[in-house]
């Protein structure tokens, strides 16, 4: 489940009921996204730190407990892409709601900056991020792009997603119109090495890069946001897009009360 205190990844799922469940991209992440997540960058050999804030004494009264948070760093082998877990007492939102998992990469383990970022909130489906880690992984140069925008949409559209009509070459949403993923202008404090993220002025667009979320109704509050750097690598974009699109069943104890009508599932046995 998610960590306050530094996370113990053998917290059982406990005695609920598991589900296949579909579509993947408004199935939620279980409660499950750290463990799910940490445990297949332990598998492939990433180191894990663990950074803990504030302080708790024993003898101390309910109403002078600092806040405790932990941020746990999970970083390769070679140094080049790094993905942290952390939910502060002053989170980064993505369509307000905090962020969870925050994965990186640069060109030269010399360098003290990422080559870009991406971002990921609750209930993003652990399955992709986990595929998207993994082809991070096996990314030879993780800091380079490999291919062109257009990897993203067709990624999607194989699972039958809808190109938009009015923008086809930049946005694409699944057949109920709840969940979409674009190329666009990228949200605020969104790290990338670029100098024009820093330099572009108010009344100027700023850069563009992937966004993805999913809005179980109109006006209603996101259950899950993503978002990526404009440097971000298109072919590692679409690992994301694809697996998030995928119509392969997942499985699931704990069903988002957003979209728990709209899931189709079946007990699993």
């Amino acid at each position: 489940m998610y960590p306050d205190d530094p996370p113990d990844s053998s917290t059982p799922g406990g005695g609920l009921p598991a589900f296949w469940v579909g579509p993947r991209h408004l199935a939620g992440d279980d409660g499950r996204l750290y463990d799910v997540v940490a445990d297949v960058l332990a598998s492939l050999g990433w180191t894990s730190l663990t950074i803990v804030r504030g302080r708790r004494e024993r003898d101390e009264t309910p109403e002078d407990h600092q806040v405790l948070r932990s941020t746990v760093l999970h970083i390769s082998p070679d140094a080049l892409r790094w993905a942290q877990w952390g939910l502060a007492d002053e989170p980064f939102h993505l369509g307000e709601l905090p962020i969870a998992w925050q994965i990186s990469a640069r060109a030269e383990a010399s360098s003290p900056i990422a080559q870009w970022s991406s971002y990921f909130t609750r209930d993003v489906p652990g399955e992709a991020v986990v595929d998207f880690l993994v082809a991070l992984d096996a990314s030879d140069q993780p800091a380079v792009p490999l291919a062109g925008a257009e990897l993203v949409l067709d990624a999607v559209a194989a699972h039958g997603w809808f190109r938009d009509i009015d923008q086809p070459q930049v946005a694409a949403t699944d057949p109920t119109f709840t969940s979409h993923i674009s190329l666009g202008e990228v949200p605020p404090l969104i790290q990338d090495s670029d100098s024009r993220a820093l330099s572009s002025e108010a009344d100027e667009a700023g850069l563009t890069g992937w966004q993805a979320w999913a809005e179980p109704a109109l006006g209603a509050p996101c259950l899950w946001a993503a978002s990526f750097a404009a440097s971000a690598p298109h072919d590692l974009v679409a690992a994301f897009a694809a697996s998030l699109s995928s119509t392969a069943p997942v499985l699931r104890r704990v069903l988002p009360e957003a979209t728990r009508e709209r899931l189709l599932r079946t007990q699993a046995t």
